[in-house]
């Protein structure tokens, strides 16, 4: 099938901390027709799956770290091509959410469309008890969130309710770890206000939404899922537990079946 490209009309600026190095980056969003790609220090990293390098606790492409709210808000925004410049190998962590990326992104430019063969069959991936189910659709996704006995479940329709119902979903922060992770120099950049705080208790901090975990999943989950290059609105996707380590593999198969085509 036929999809659209865009790109940005021009450049677009934004400044921060590395989400988990805490280190001060600057970041110069330019317009591409080459798909999306990083750029640091004279090097450019692709955005595909099999540039990627980490998934702990964030997805690293080549040795730029925490790309996972970009893709998301330039996926939600159905931006295809991008050109990401950075002065630090890390994304800021801005408020936590995509929404600070969703704000700068505003101004686009078509490009010629291009043929996509979408998966002809229902794909699956699973560890223990994360799974992702993955279908040519129409955008319809859901993500199950469970921690110390919170469930909830977030469907959406994508990109439609991408800008009023994810993008400002914040990074989720266990009260028990985050001592932990913060020893073993992560989370540098968040503060009280850019995540929301999960505990035995419930809440630790005011969430903006009563499921805020659970459409922060899935925002991380649909910047995964763009390094495959399938646009979020010609799949229909559902989320059980799942983390960027299930989301990278469900990317790759994605892409690696696309390839086959």
């Amino acid at each position: 099938m036929r999809v659209r490209r865009r790109t940005l009309a021009g450049p677009v600026r934004l400044a921060g901390r590395g989400l988990h190095s805490g280190r001060p980056v600057q970041v110069v969003v330019h317009p591409g027709d080459n798909g999306i790609a990083f750029q640091h220090n004279g090097s450019r990293t692709v955005a595909a799956p099999d540039a990627v390098t980490g998934t702990d606790r964030h997805t690293t492409l080549g040795d730029i770290a925490t790309v996972e709210h970009i893709m998301s808000a330039l996926s939600g925004m159905e931006i295809t091509d991008a050109e990401i410049e950075l002065s630090y190998p890390e994304l800021p962590a801005l408020d936590g959410s995509a929404a600070g990326f969703v704000a700068v992104l505003g101004r686009t430019q078509s490009l010629e469309p291009t043929e996509i063969f979408l998966p002809d069959r229902e794909i699956f991936v699973s560890d223990r008890d994360a799974w992702i189910r993955v279908r040519p659709g129409t955008g319809q996704w859901s993500y199950t969130y469970a921690y110390c006995g919170i469930t909830q479940t977030f469907a959406c329709k994508l990109p439609d309710d991408y800008l009023a119902r994810i993008a400002r979903a914040r990074t989720i922060a266990p009260v028990h770890e985050v001592s932990a992770l913060l020893a073993r120099g992560l989370g540098q950049g968040l503060d009280i206000g850019s995540v929301v705080l999960v505990g035995p208790e419930g809440y630790g901090n005011e969430p903006r939404y009563p499921d805020e975990p659970a459409r922060h999943k899935l925002l991380d989950l649909v910047g995964d899922l763009a390094l495959s290059g399938i646009p979020a609105r010609c799949l229909d996707v559902t989320a059980h537990l799942s983390g960027h380590t299930t989301g990278v593999r469900m990317a790759r198969l994605i892409a690696r079946h696309v390839s086959l085509r």
